[in-house]
């Protein structure tokens, strides 16, 4: 290792590095994920733009080199050249790590493998990045970097919505920068399947648009790996008439029968497809959650169903080459521990004593869990309960390979919520140093369908804690993310907007609604859906609606004015914000959505309880004009949103029986993200104004 004089060395273990010399500018020099080592002793010669030229001094793969900086030409001689890069395999570090030493006047940057070449290359990008954004010169400083896990991938769900190819390709490149290495493509119906087309939406990307992009995420050290569901949540294939006899339950498209040969045919030859689209992955995830199987009289048990079919699933994926990996819920509901998983409350001693009671339930079927599986140990929101430590050690001590599963987005609307999750991301991620774990999967449920871009702080945080550990707090993650995303201008705590905007749009949810609906479920109440609105003011006993809603209507004054305080700062952040202004505007449509509702209860106020500033008529003109700011609301949004989106869905689609309540499965068109509003608006209409229908 390298080493500088201690007296120029500066290390801050919060991931922010400064550098001065008499008469120099100073930097910030954030790197995100923070690099085991980095040290600073001064600044260099090199300003951003002075970099022109590299020079490479062994062979590697061109596809490697994607992570060189733009408009960087090749040099005829190292003379010329400003960055000197190669590989060399003796160097004494782990897998995908790299030696990046920025001197005076010249950086190199030595991989292990070109992996770590590559991400020599991301890392660089970000030093030039924060010279640019602060007009200072790169640091002289020594980075020696490489990952803790070796396994990091996200979920990509595209069940309920596909995002523009483009931003596909564009979310590769950014992937790639935060050293993200895998992705579990959830696919769902969005492949135009070959040997079952009627199961692929006409909406569908081809095989080979899905290669396509494979192969570009290939280039940027980007696996691609397929989930196909099966056994449970195969509504997307059971829905079709002509796969109705496979079902399990004839009245549900839930779930397969795992008894019938067919159920094989139709789940091989979605798999095969899938494979054929994703040609770099090494697994198979074959789903396998949340799901109780009858056998149809057969006499066996839910437990031998569930491993009759994880058998011969993963036979299937072991000639193809795949790993496969299965949700391992089920298995510990059958034996009676999983509770215990999500209850951090419990002592050793109390999971000790649910695990002595129930563990023969699993050890009496031990010789059926197949051992070329992985078991994805999914926890989002208590990772470090005991029950949940004790699952994982139960799969280990049993020659069973385990990984773990958290979360970046849940059952959230609008936007993820609890802080992205980054306390349980962080709390999963450093658990699965511990037990030695491999890797870690960040799922990103599609359920209620926020933006895309409203994940990418979740995904920092993924990012930071897979590849170095604990050297940041929560706190400092965030600070680094704003800096990194928006530019260093933004790092400031005060404009830590992310997280008090949670605190409207998780009122927004039902804040329109009778206390018993929930928004979730409107559409599966079995009376008129705006039976689940909250009634309306009756205008013969003015103040009465007032009086009861009192405490609901106090708090959405409240978060309204913290929602006007924040459209306010959002857009102080366009303006100073030197990248991903894109992000911005989709926090800022989310905003204007949740002030339309707080508003919208605020002028039912006005009209129950006219005063002298606010007369009747001005109340209820005010009214009246609801829908009319709903729809420029709502057009702002989906201009914002379509952007990136595909908002509705084909008009030949059949939705599913829903068995879950995924709000984005409940209409063709982007309805279901205004489901509360629209029938608010209606019932206002019916019952105040029906005049005007």
């Amino acid at each position: 290792m390298r080493c500088l004089s201690y007296f120029l060395i500066v290390v801050c273990f919060a991931g922010l590095f400064s550098c001065q010399s008499p008469g120099e500018k100073t930097g910030d020099f954030r790197l995100l994920p923070s690099p085991q080592l980095f040290e600073i002793g001064g600044i260099s010669k090199l300003k951003h733009d002075d970099i022109r030229y590299y020079f490479q001094l062994n062979d590697t793969s061109d596809s490697y080199r994607t992570g060189l900086p733009k408009g960087i030409q090749p040099a005829k001689s190292r003379k010329k050249a400003q960055i000197i890069f190669g590989l060399d395999e003796s160097l004494d570090v782990k897998a995908e790590g790299y030696m990046l030493v920025v001197s005076e006047d010249e950086i190199n940057i030595t991989g292990k493998d070109e992996a770590g070449l590559l991400y020599g290359f991301m890392t660089l990008k970000q030093l030039m990045e924060d010279a640019k954004d602060q007009d200072v010169n790169l640091p002289v400083c020594t980075i020696e970097d490489f990952p803790l896990l070796s396994y990091r991938a996200i979920h990509i769900d595209v069940k309920h919505h596909l995002e523009k190819t483009e931003y596909y390709y564009q979310l590769m490149d950014r992937l790639a920068g935060y050293k993200i290495n895998a992705i579990i493509l959830e696919t769902e119906d969005k492949i135009r399947y070959k040997r079952q087309p009627e199961v692929g939406s006409s909406d569908a990307l081809s095989i080979e648009e899905w290669r396509r992009l494979s192969d570009y995420a290939r280039g940027r050290n980007i696996e691609i790996s397929p989930l196909v569901q099966g056994l449970g949540h195969a509504s997307f294939i059971l829905k079709h008439e002509k796969y109705r006899n496979l079902r399990d339950d004839p009245g549900s498209d839930w779930a397969f029968n795992p008894l019938d040969p067919k159920t094989y045919e139709v789940q091989f030859d979605l798999y095969l497809d899938a494979i054929a689209a994703t040609p770099h992955g090494r697994y198979l995830h074959v789903g396998g959650d949340e799901v109780h199987t009858t056998g149809r009289g057969s006499g066996k048990t839910p437990f031998e169903l569930n491993m009759i079919w994880l058998n011969k699933v993963c036979r299937f994926a072991e000639k193809q080459g795949r790993i496969p990996i299965f949700w391992d819920d089920m298995p510990l509901k059958h034996a009676g521990l999983y509770r215990p998983m999500f209850q951090p409350e419990l002592t050793r001693e109390e999971v000790d004593e649910v695990w002595g009671k129930n563990e023969p339930n699993l050890a009496m079927f031990i010789d059926q869990f197949p051992k070329n599986c992985i078991y994805m140990r999914w926890n989002y929101s208590s990772p470090q309960a005991i029950g949940n430590i004790r699952a994982m050690e139960w799969y280990r001590n049993n020659g069973l390979q385990v990984m773990g599963a958290t979360a970046g987005q849940r059952r959230w609307s609008l936007m993820p919520l609890e802080g992205s999750n980054i306390e349980n991301i962080r709390s999963f991620a450093l658990s699965s140093l511990e037990i030695g774990s491999t890797g870690l999967l960040l799922t990103l449920w599609d359920d209620d369908s926020p933006h895309f871009e409203l994940y990418m702080r979740g995904i920092s945080a993924f990012a930071e804690y897979t590849w170095s550990g604990k050297k940041r707090t929560v706190g400092e993650l965030k600070t680094a993310y704003r800096h990194r995303f928006f530019g260093p201008r933004l790092a400031d705590e005060k404009f830590a907007f992310i997280d008090k905007l949670e605190q409207p749009v998780s009122y927004w949810r039902n804040v329109l609604l009778n206390t018993e609906a929930d928004r979730y479920y409107l559409r599966s109440m079995d009376r008129p859906l705006t039976d689940g609105i909250m009634d309306l003011p009756d205008p013969a006993n003015k103040g009465e609606w007032s009086s009861k809603y009192a405490d609901r209507l106090a708090r959405a004054k409240q978060l309204l004015a913290t929602s006007d305080s924040l459209s306010y700062q959002i857009d102080k952040m366009k303006q100073m914000a030197v990248r991903n202004h894109y992000n911005l505007e989709v926090y800022e449509q989310v905003n204007e959505l949740v002030k339309f509702s707080f508003g919208a209860l605020l002028a039912l106020k006005d009209f129950d309880t006219p005063s002298e500033a606010i007369t009747i008529e001005t109340a209820s003109e005010n009214l009246k004009l609801l829908s009319e700011r709903f729809e420029t609301v709502r057009n702002q949004l989906e201009e914002v949103y379509s952007k990136t989106r595909i908002l509705t869905k084909p008009s030949d689609y059949i939705l599913d029986q829903d068995h879950h309540h995924h709000s984005a499965n409940q209409s063709l068109s982007f309805d279901w993200q205004f489901i509360s509003e629209l029938l608010f608006l209606e019932k206002i209409e019916q019952q105040l104004y029906p005049e005007l229908n």
